[in-house]
C-alpha cells in the first residue's frame, strides 16, 4: 500500500527555517519522483520542489536559492529544507509521487500525503 506522510511543519518567524519530511512506504524512491506542492488559502496548488527517481532536482523560481530538496534512500524519505522563509510561503505543503520523472502538473501525481501546515509570521 502506497503511503506518504509529511511532517515538520509549524510556525516560524520571517527569515527562519524549517525542514519538512516526506516518509514513503509501499514503494522505493529510486523508481519514483517526489514533488512538494503547496496551497495557500484561497489559491491553487503549486509545485515547489521536485526530485526525480534518478536524483535530479528542480525548484520553482520563487524558492530558488532558499529551498533545497534531498532524499535519503535508506530511510525512504524526502526532505525539503526551507531557509529565509517569507510570509508568502505560508501554506499547506503536500508531497506527491509519480513514476520516474518530475512534472509541474498536480494531476500527473498518483499519490498524495495529508499535508503539513507551514505558517510564517512575526
Amino acid at each position: 500500500q502506497v503511503q506518504l506522510v509529511e511532517s515538520g511543519g509549524g510556525l516560524v518567524q520571517p527569515g527562519g527555517s524549517l525542514r519538512l519530511s516526506c516518509a514513503a512506504s509501499g514503494f522505493t524512491l529510486d523508481s519514483y519522483a517526489i514533488n512538494w506542492f503547496r496551497q495557500a488559502p484561497g489559491k491553487g496548488r503549486e509545485g515547489v520542489s521536485c526530485i526525480s527517481s534518478s536524483g535530479s532536482t528542480y525548484h520553482a523560481d520563487f524558492v530558488k536559492g532558499r529551498f533545497t530538496i534531498s532524499r535519503d534512500n535508506t530511510k525512504n524519505t524526502v526532505y525539503l529544507l526551507m531557509n529565509s522563509l517569507k510570509p508568502e510561503d505560508t501554506a499547506v505543503y503536500y508531497c506527491a509521487t509519480r513514476p520516474l520523472t518530475c512534472t509541474d502538473w498536480s494531476a500527473d501525481y498518483d499519490y498524495w500525503g495529508q499535508g503539513t501546515q507551514v505558517a510564517v509570521s512575526s
